[in-house]
Formats: C-alpha cells, structure tokens, sequence
C-alpha cells in the first residue's frame, strides 16, 4: 500500500510541473515553406569577391522533444534545406585553384541543421519564453562549373549560437504572435531570426499550429570551411506544427 502510494504522489507531483502537458514528454514536429529572396557574395583565390542573386524556395523541419524534469535542458532539431544558383558571364578567376574564364555557373549550398538545448523559463496561455544554446552545423558548399572543369569547396564547419524564442498569445482566440532568434557566438555575423503570426487549434490528442512570418537567415564568414562569402536568405515562410 505504502509503495502504491509513493507511486501515486511521484505520478501526481511530475503530471503537475507541466500545466500544459497530457503526458510526462511532449513532441513537436513541423515544417516550413520560405520563399526566400537571396543575395550572394563569394571570395576567388585571390580575394576578390563575385555577386549574384537568386529568388527560389526553401525549406525547413524540426522536431522537439520537451519534459518537467527540472536542469535537464529541452532538444530541438531543425534541418534546413537552403540552396541559390545562377550564372555568371564574362568571369576570369580562379577558384580552388582551377582558372575559370567566360561563362560559369554557381551554385551555394547553405544547408544546416541547428541542434539546440533550452529552457522552458515561461510557458502559460499569455507568455512563453524559452531561452538556451544551439550547435549550427553546416553541411553545404561553393560550386563552380564551366563546359569543362567543375570545383567544390566544402563548407562542413559549425557556428555556435545563442537561442530565443518568445510567444504572446490573446486568449480564447488561439491567435498568437512569435519571435525565434539564431545569433553566432564565434560567427557574429551569422544569425537566423524569425517573426510572425500564428493560429492554435487545440484537440483532446494533438494541437496544431498554422504560422506565417518572415525569415532572415546571414551568412557573412570570412575563412570558414576555407570559404569567404556574405549571403543572405530572406523573404516570407508558412508552416504548421503538431504539438503531442
């Protein structure tokens, strides 16, 4: 009797430290479309840097898995899938060591995926508040091609971050405003924010979340991955996540 008790109580007090959770552990899954306007700007083996523009679609998923144990930090992954190619005429330069002249292509691949630890510091119907680190692993690349010779750089560094993220609610009405922030700790010129409005439709076993907003992710490195550049992806997304 006495341990169906304590067993009760443990059960009681850890259903009570989430006032919005139906279990012990949450899940949140989600995704994004961007339809991002991108300026590009990469660095030659000489230094000398080279510009151009895109306007394409991309995208984002995550998931995170939040709990109420107290000190053990909260975990969301976010894939990014972020890519900008153009042409370019009349070029002479070198790059990775190969000499390119006339007409080329180039393609930026800026993929990512952000791994990030945070606190939950708020979390009610009005205010949320969660605030932590995140690790931004790139794993993308400098392409450069002509009729004959194609070169790729790498770019496989990663970027520590500190993470925000807020939400105001007006209650009754599941409409919601938003901000999540991505600023560089060792890249200072890298950051990735994003701020909006969205709409909570609550049910007995899943929430769903419809958002829109803008996103500004920059890119601007000197010597990463052995790469100089300064890109910028920016431009309005829509999403929706599921909240178990």
């Amino acid at each position: 009797m006495k341990k169906t008790l304590l067993a009760t109580a443990v059960v009681g007090l850890l259903s009570m430290s989430s006032a919005h959770a139906a279990t012990v552990v949450g899940f949140k899954v989600g995704a994004d479309y961007w339809q991002a306007d991108t300026t590009n700007s990469f660095n030659d083996d000489s230094g000398v840097s080279h510009n151009f523009n895109d306007d394409d679609s991309q995208g984002s998923v995550w998931f995170a898995i939040e709990h109420p144990l107290p000190f053990v930090p909260n975990l969301k992954i976010r894939e990014n899938r972020l890519e900008s190619s153009a042409g370019l005429s009349n070029v002479d330069f070198t790059f990775n060591g190969n000499a390119f002249s006339g007409d080329v292509s180039v393609t930026n691949n800026l993929n990512n995926t952000d791994f990030v630890l945070y606190y939950e510091i708020l979390d009610n119907d009005l205010v949320s508040v969660d605030l932590g680190a995140a690790y931004k692993q790139m794993d993308g690349s400098v392409r450069v091609s002509d009729s004959g010779h194609p070169e790729q750089v790498d770019i496989d560094s990663g970027i520590i971050m500190g993470y925000a993220n807020a939400q105001v609610g007006m209650v009754g009405l599941g409409l919601f405003g938003f901000a999540d922030v991505l600023l560089g700790v060792d890249e200072s010129n890298v950051y990735d924010y994003s701020v909006g409005l969205g709409w909570q439709f609550e049910s007995l076993a899943v929430d769903t979340l419809v958002r829109v907003g803008y996103r500004d992710f920059n890119f601007d490195v000197s010597h990463f991955s052995d790469v100089s550049q300064n890109t910028q992806f920016k431009g309005a997304f829509a999403g929706i996540e599921l909240r178990f």
